[in-house]
């Protein structure tokens, strides 16, 4: 339940078009549902503006379909996340809840109205797309337009370059990449809006699935790099929605 859903509830009451009784009955799924595996938390989006979403690893495919249906249960809930799903998740989330737009390993139900604000999204190399399409579908899940940049990494910074007028439009830009997550400090010195970097798994054994480029991003010498997770493009896409608002 988020503060508009909340706000018409006690409106409706005030009214007299909704008894108290069926209030109470509503905001008794306040501030969780327990499933007995998991407690679904209805009361995040009244707390951060942001509301819950679903991380498929680690659960049965059962789980997250009925997280995400206890989620699009909840009336006022907004866009319904599930992340990191493979195959056997999807297919029966989607099963048990139809309606679902699906982007990689990534599906969301009930996508936000549009909203302003532009987001550009690089990636080093291609190899960094999955972990950007998670960004992007978060972004889209929550109302923004996001552009893709692919393939922009410093082995051919021209690449990057070619791009310099969209970079010094953007509102906030994210930067995906592996290896040694060089890209985050190269954009971070020529861009004055909000960098968010993204460091990958991509890469050879030095880069010791990820670790290289997320100690490279934490010591960037542009300042105020902002730096999430390992692969955490979701992570990513949450910290513009909380900068934007």
């Amino acid at each position: 339940m988020d503060e508009p859903t909340l706000r018409q509830l006690l409106t409706d009451v005030q009214s007299g078009v909704l008894s108290p009784d069926d209030a109470v009955a509503r905001l008794r799924r306040l501030p969780f549902a327990d499933l007995g595996f998991a407690r679904v938390d209805h009361h995040r989006a009244l707390r951060q503006n942001m509301p819950e979403a679903v991380y498929a690893p680690g659960k049965t495919p059962e789980q997250c379909a009925a997280i995400v249906a206890e989620l699009l249960d909840e009336p006022g809930h907004g866009p319904v996340l599930l992340t990191k799903a493979n195959d056997a998740q999807a297919a029966a989330a989607t099963a048990r809840n139809p309606g679902a737009n699906q982007h990689a390993t990534t599906l969301v139900w009930r996508a936000a109205a549009q909203r302003p604000g532009r987001i550009l999204v690089l990636t080093a190399g291609t190899a960094d797309l999955p972990v950007a399409e998670e960004c992007m579908a978060t972004l889209t899940a929550y109302g923004f337009r996001p552009t893709l940049l692919a393939d922009c990494g410093v082995a051919g910074v021209h690449r990057l370059l070619a791009s310099a007028d969209e970079l010094a439009e953007a509102d906030i830009v994210v930067v995906v990449a592996g290896m040694e997550g060089a890209l985050a400090s190269l954009v971070g010195g020529i861009t004055s809006s909000p960098v968010i970097a993204v460091p990958t798994s991509v890469g050879y054994g030095a880069a010791l699935e990820g670790v290289t480029a997320l100690l490279a991003m934490l010591s960037s010498c542009a300042a105020g790099v902002t730096v999430v997770g390992i692969d955490n493009g979701f992570g990513a896409a949450s910290a513009v929605a909380r900068l934007l608002g």
